[in-house]
């Protein structure tokens, strides 16, 4: 019997196993060959995958496929890079293809190759250097010549000099006045800028994170506008001088802009932004910049965690609460809490930044697990805003807007303020009603028949539109069930404030930010561009409160404070406490200062008493000690089964069938504790388990074993039940929620238990996922 060495690939797919193929003609498979693109037959078709391991094959088995094409002469993937993606799959239970497919950017995960990383800069052609005093005075052309009129200047710093430069040098380039050049990446750094003094607080926290040699997990927690920035810029600037790579991750694609003008204004080299909104190619470029050693500086999204870093040095996590680093589709895991993995992996600091910090951060802070480098403080002169709980009980409304609220968003402007207009629901109105027979406009897709899932009014009255599943539709000239014509929008949204503002305040600019008016890429900088400096007013939804600075803001308004405040989410009130402390805190950044106006029915509410008396940390203290109580993270840790199909029938089949293959509770306590089935299998050596008569490798030790031999987990199964939002998009979704006080024994549960997932017949008639340290239980 003839044994021959294979590849083991994995397939960007969400299968868990592993694909054996022999090498290509005259290859010799060798432990270089891991972390390797290939090209291989699939089925019908060709795709790319990453080499995961070498292995055996024997003349006893099928006759194996083989590899088409070896794309890579070095691994792509190797050392701290591929250790870490291998435990975040392990962690997230997901299939390890699936984890490296989402690593890389598009390109490469097609198996193009490692792209060219040179940087652009534009320069006068002979032409044009002749030719530049016929330019127009005043003219954008003109401008942009003048500013190339001693030498080539790069991009970037292209983008600090002059707005709108590109449409200038399309304009040059045709008439052959101008030509764009490639340059090495570092031959065009900006000079460093210095910064302002720091205060006390701010020198201390830099003083600290210095100090840090190795891995070291700092939560920089600040008040809004503590200068959080300068601290990360000083660690960066510190970071460089050692010759290393600072990654800085941001919750939105919108900082983004904003912070890559900061930090390009400070530091004396190119920063790279890396985010989804960039071409394939661009993002291709940054990655592969970053593998070469070349970039030292990153400023990116959720997926930049996944940025090569062969001379790290820092990693800052900067609005570390927000729930956008969750990715929740797909392979969801975390980018802040991948982010400590990478950090301690790479044996560098981690700063995790916020005004707000997320009750894990926090509860690991004050257990000493985490440094606490506090910051209590606005910077410069700068003072927090003064807080009014406005009663609306029996008050006129006009588009959810007291007239006491109107008059001071008047004297606001008047003074030479900006206005911030907070409310959290994009949209002309919430429901679309018949007012004279009581039928509301819903979602067919999303809807059932005991829960109802209403459209949005949108585009003044218009059209509606699901914000679930996305679909749309015109407004239907009468009552589809009565035929009256008394079709009234129910509710507020962000564009029926908008055209109520505008028609009272026609001599300023009135100006809507939310998902809808910032898909286009840049929108979100365009918009505060036209804002300036001027007095005007923006109407926003939570993409405002996402760390902006708008230093001429002096009034906030926050409408609808009471949709946060009754939720069966336990994580409801963390979150609203969040939204109004980060709003809140865009008002009196600068000299002026802010107030804030949060309008409510229910003043007396606990929720607003502490945080409006004793600021976030009071109200997190609180919340801590009941998470405590009740037994929610960050005391219990949290897996969540998902199944989704078109029939509801299929959904809880699949769930009843993947609960018994998961343990049955055994005792009388007041949480279950689960007979695992495992017993201990000596003979297979050091971390095996025998269950349901296979063989079962699990990274943890077996847990709690009973005088029996018998294993028992503390894990507790609700379920199966229907997910709060029981249809969306014509698919019926169920749930099945696992928790333990153990996260060691949550895993162990997971693993002996996924494989007899996998294989249950029901799993290929539904659609499921399996989401770890879930945020959303919806």
């Amino acid at each position: 019997m003839r044994s021959d060495a294979t590849l083991q690939i994995v397939l960007p797919l969400p299968l868990p196993q592993w694909f054996d193929y022999l090498p290509p003609p005259g290859h010799s498979p060798g432990a270089d060959d891991i972390g390797k693109r290939v090209r291989v037959p699939f089925g019908s078709r060709e795709m790319t995958g990453v080499v995961a391991g070498i292995g055996m094959a024997t003349g006893d088995g099928p006759e194996l496929r083989q590899v088409l094409e070896l794309l890579d002469a070095a691994p792509l993937l190797h050392g701290e890079l591929l250790a870490s993606l291998r435990w975040l799959a392990r962690y997230t239970h997901a299939p390890l293809g699936e984890v490296l497919g989402t690593a890389l950017p598009t390109l490469l995960r097609q198996g193009e190759p490692m792209p060219d990383t040179h940087a652009w800069a534009w320069r006068l052609t002979e032409a044009g250097a002749t030719g530049r005093e016929r330019l127009r005075q005043g003219t954008r052309p003109r401008q942009f010549a003048d500013l190339l009129q001693t030498g080539a200047r790069d991009e970037d710093s292209l983008d600090l000099q002059m707005e709108s430069w590109r449409t200038a040098a399309r304009a040059l380039t045709k008439r052959g006045l101008a030509e764009r050049v490639a340059i090495p990446a570092s031959a065009l750094a900006p000079s460093p800028q210095k910064g302002p003094e720091l205060h006390a607080e701010q020198q201390a926290a830099v003083d600290a994170i210095l100090a840090a040699r190795g891995f070291a997990p700092l939560l920089l927690d600040g008040v809004t506008g503590s200068g959080k920035t300068e601290v990360y810029l000083h660690a960066i600037a510190d970071c460089l001088r050692r010759g290393k790579q600072a990654l800085v991750l941001v919750p939105e694609i919108g900082l983004t802009p904003q912070t890559l003008a900061r930090f390009r204004q400070r530091l004396g080299v190119p920063v790279l932004a890396l985010h989804s909104g960039l071409s394939d190619n661009a993002r291709a470029r940054g990655w592969a910049a970053f593998a070469r050693g070349e970039a030292r500086v990153a400023v990116g999204t959720r997926s930049a965690v996944f940025t090569p870093l062969p001379e790290a040095g820092l990693i800052i996590v900067d609005e570390e609460h927000d729930g956008s680093y969750k990715q929740q589709d797909g392979m969801r895991y975390h980018a802040r809490d991948f982010a400590l993995i990478r950090g301690k992996a790479l044996d560098v600091p981690v700063i995790l930044g916020s005004a707000t910090p997320s009750l894990e951060s926090l509860h690991n802070a004050l257990g000493g697990r985490y440094a606490h480098l506090r910051l209590s403080q606005r910077a410069g002169d700068a003072k927090p805003p003064s807080v009014r709980v406005q009663d609306l009980r029996k008050r006129p409304l006009e588009a959810g807007l007291s007239a006491e609220t109107m008059a001071a968003i008047s004297a606001a402007l008047e003074a030479g303020g900006q206005v911030l207009v907070f409310k959290n629901r994009r949209g002309y109105a919430p429901v679309l009603m018949c007012h004279d027979c009581g039928w509301s406009a819903q979602c067919k897709r999303c809807g059932t028949p005991t829960k109802s899932s209403p459209m949005t009014v949108h585009g003044g009255g218009r059209r509606l539109q699901c914000h679930h599943c996305g679909a749309r539709q015109a407004v239907p000239p009468a009552c589809p069930d009565c035929g009256g014509l008394a079709l009234q929008p129910q509710g507020i949204g962000t564009e029926r404030i908008e055209e109520m503002l505008m028609e009272k305040f026609t001599d300023v600019p009135v100006l809507r930010i939310d998902r809808s008016t910032t898909q286009r890429r840049d929108a979100l900088a365009g918009h505060l561009g036209k804002l300036g400096d001027r007095p005007g007013i923006l109407i926003g939804t939570q993409i405002l409160a996402k760390g902006h600075d708008l230093p001429h803001l002096t009034l906030v308004v926050v409408v609808g404070v009471d949709e946060g405040l009754f939720s069966a989410d336990f994580r409801a009130g963390e979150k609203l406490a969040q939204q109004l402390i980060q709003v809140a805190g865009r008002a009196g950044r600068a000299q002026k200062p802010g107030e804030v106006w949060l309008q409510t029915h229910h003043p007396d509410h606990p929720l607003l008493n502490t945080l409006i008396n004793g600021g976030y940390h009071a109200f997190a203290h609180s919340e801590l000690e009941q998470r405590q109580a009740a037994g929610f993270p960050p005391f219990a840790h949290l897996a969540l089964l998902r199944a989704e199909a078109k029939h509801v029938d299929a959904a809880n089949a699949f769930l009843h069938a993947a609960k018994s293959v998961l343990p049955s509770p055994i005792g009388r306590r007041a949480r279950p504790v689960l007979d695992t089935g495992w017993r201990e299998a000596p003979d297979e050596g050091a971390g095996k388990f025998l269950m349901a008569g296979r063989t079962v490798t699990s990274p943890y030790p077996h847990p709690n074993p009973s005088p029996d031999g018998r294993g028992a987990l503390n894990v507790e199964i609700q379920g199966p039940i229907p997910a709060p939002m029981s249809r969306r998009a014509g698919m019926h979704r169920a749930q099945l929620l696992l928790s333990s006080p153990s996260r060691r024994e949550l895993h162990a549960l997971l693993d002996a238990a996924l494989p007899a997932i996998y294989e249950l017949p029901e799993a290929r008639k539904t659609r499921w996922s399996l989401d770890v340290d879930p945020l959303d239980l919806y």
